[in-house]
């Protein structure tokens, strides 16, 4: 998967994004919004990404009886963080301001994946 090429888009398609992230096979490939700075270091990132990756595997485990998982979201006190799966194991992660519509950036997002998946 063109996993550069959706950060950029995913990074481009609203100007809220701060942070675009995806962790697949033990690989980071990120982007930030330029004249940013990072809430987290480099490590900092991955170990976040790396405990995303086994919650979403809790999410699966209840798939069956109440359907596949879309999104996640965690509010915190400097952002939204979003987290999608793409491809077999991976997770996109996004991080946003706080004054935005969600659903909306999600949709954005779910188009974007869609084209690649």
């Amino acid at each position: 998967m063109e996993y550069d090429k959706i950060c950029d888009e995913i990074l481009e398609c609203d100007g809220k994004i701060r942070y675009v992230g995806i962790y697949d096979y033990g690989e980071l490939y990120d982007k930030m919004k330029q004249g940013l700075k990072s809430h987290l270091s480099r490590e900092e990132t991955e170990i976040s990404l790396s405990q995303a990756v086994y919650r979403w595997s809790t999410r699966k485990k209840t798939s069956e009886k109440i359907g596949r998982p879309i999104f996640a979201l965690a509010k915190y006190e400097k952002i939204f963080r979003i987290t999608i799966p793409i491809g077999g194991a991976g997770l996109i992660l996004i991080s946003t301001e706080l004054d935005v519509d969600v659903n909306e950036i999600v949709d954005k997002i779910l188009k974007i994946k869609n084209k690649y998946s």
